[in-house]
């Protein structure tokens, strides 16, 4: 049970590098990078091309992840392609808002980050992008559970991150509910103590919700006695109106 089929492994690490960004890779590009001969590169691409898990383009003669591959994920929109249509609303949303911007997708179980902009000041802060974030204690996540397309929760314990984190089915549920209602998910030092959140669902063009944009911040920037400032949540679900008409067109 502990041996592992090697042409396999190749396999999973030609569509990882694909998956690792926007642009398309060549023969001797993938070879450098994984360290294989061309003529073992070029046998394993062709069954990835036949199966449909990769696609060469016939002008330029390069390799991308194949439609079949990204059909078999929850979704029919490539991550990739959601992070590059979405890069300069979320750079705008920080502009805007003067707070860190974050996408998000699901992935797992839990809320994929794939961009994060800085808060555009001085301070020091730690690039997110690739770390997981819990749906039930997150802004991005619980847009990701309120607009799951096939209806389904999270069956294990709650874990609390802060004595403000859901904790139970029942309240997780009505929370949910209220994000569907008013279209747009908070969280109030869930994740974070002083930390705050917004996050609104972004969708793709037959209207199912692929991500989830947000910002994050010092809960005394974002909020005040009454709740959240109602102009960052204007802020961010714009961003995420204009992200969806992107993908639309």
């Amino acid at each position: 049970m502990g041996d592992t089929i090697q042409s396999v492994e190749r396999a999973a690490a030609i569509l990882r590098l694909l998956a690792s960004g926007p642009r398309q890779l060549g023969v001797a590009e993938l070879a450098r990078a994984l360290g294989l001969p061309k003529g073992t590169l070029h046998g394993i691409l062709r069954t990835l091309v036949h199966v449909g898990f990769v696609e060469q383009d016939d002008g330029t003669g390069k390799y991308r992840l194949g439609a079949t591959l990204l059909h078999l994920g929850s979704s029919y929109l490539d991550v990739n392609e959601l992070r590059t249509r979405s890069l300069n609303w979320a750079d705008a949303l920080a502009g805007r808002s003067r707070e860190s911007a974050w996408i998000g997708t699901p992935h797992q179980g839990q809320v994929l980050v794939i961009h994060h902009v800085f808060r555009p000041d001085d301070s020091m802060q730690t690039l997110q992008v690739g770390t997981y974030l819990p749906l039930h204690a997150s802004a991005l996540g619980k847009v990701l559970l309120a607009y799951d397309p096939y209806g389904e929760s999270l069956d294990s314990p709650l874990q609390a991150y802060t004595p403000k984190t859901l904790t139970t089915h029942v309240d997780l549920e009505a929370e949910l509910d209220l994000v569907r209602a008013q279209g747009w998910a908070g969280e109030m030092e869930e994740l974070v103590e002083g930390e705050v959140a917004i996050a609104a669902p972004i969708k793709d063009p037959r209207g199912l919700v692929v991500g989830s944009i947000g910002v994050r911040g010092a809960v005394e920037r974002l909020a005040g006695d009454g709740g959240l400032h109602m102009q960052f949540v204007s802020y961010v679900r714009d961003a995420a109106r204009a992200i969806t008409r992107d993908l639309a067109r």
